[in-house]
């Protein structure tokens, strides 16, 4: 069998370098290893980059939802409290998710960055990869693959009145919100 590779980084080209620089610098509380005229680097642990920015001298448009292109670029927290205290974070820098939605295998927070891509922030339901293989093959996954939306200020406040992070996983405590359909806006509607 060969190696398995590892995620190295990945690369946007935009027509909005600084506002792009500046808005993954700021979710994801990173910092620029290396920019000229042509390309940006961006990088929040040890690696040299894993965000590249391409600025090319030709005019570009945003993302909209009728090409085909890659839809999303997910970071994985190791706690909802580390996820939550991100969300806090942004959204005291007006970065707002365009859309949440317990998906059940994870709790995710979708943000669309200035050319209209969009970046999950995530936190694993379940500790092992085959519990959330298996709970992908079961029927609650089966009956709803994406899952409900849900209002990432109830997520806080319920985690601040002291809701187990079992509790907050669970598509149970979503569907309570009775929100509408989160598939619209990720699929590109407007947020």
């Amino acid at each position: 069998m060969s190696a398995s590779p590892k995620f190295a980084h990945v690369v946007f080209q935009t027509a909005r370098p600084q506002e792009m620089r500046d808005w993954y610098c700021t979710v994801l509380d990173g910092h620029v290893v290396y920019q000229d005229e042509a390309l940006s680097f961006i990088t929040f642990d040890e690696e040299h980059h894993r965000v590249a920015l391409i600025h090319p001298p030709v005019p570009l448009r945003r993302r909209t939802p009728d090409i085909a292109a890659m839809h999303h670029v997910a970071y994985t927290f190791d706690s909802l409290d580390d996820l939550l205290a991100r969300y806090v974070l942004l959204r005291d820098r007006d970065v707002l998710p365009a859309v949440c939605i317990a998906h059940g295998v994870t709790t995710s927070m979708y943000y669309r960055d200035p050319d209209g891509n969009m970046v999950e922030m995530q936190i694993d339901r379940f500790a092992e990869p085959d519990d959330a293989t298996a709970y992908m093959k079961g029927a609650e996954y089966a009956a709803d693959s994406v899952g409900p939306s849900f209002d990432p200020e109830a997520l806080l406040e319920a985690r601040r009145d002291g809701a187990t992070v079992e509790e907050l996983s669970d598509r149970a405590w979503a569907l309570r919100a009775d929100l509408p359909d989160p598939m619209p806006v990720l699929m590109g509607a407007a947020d």
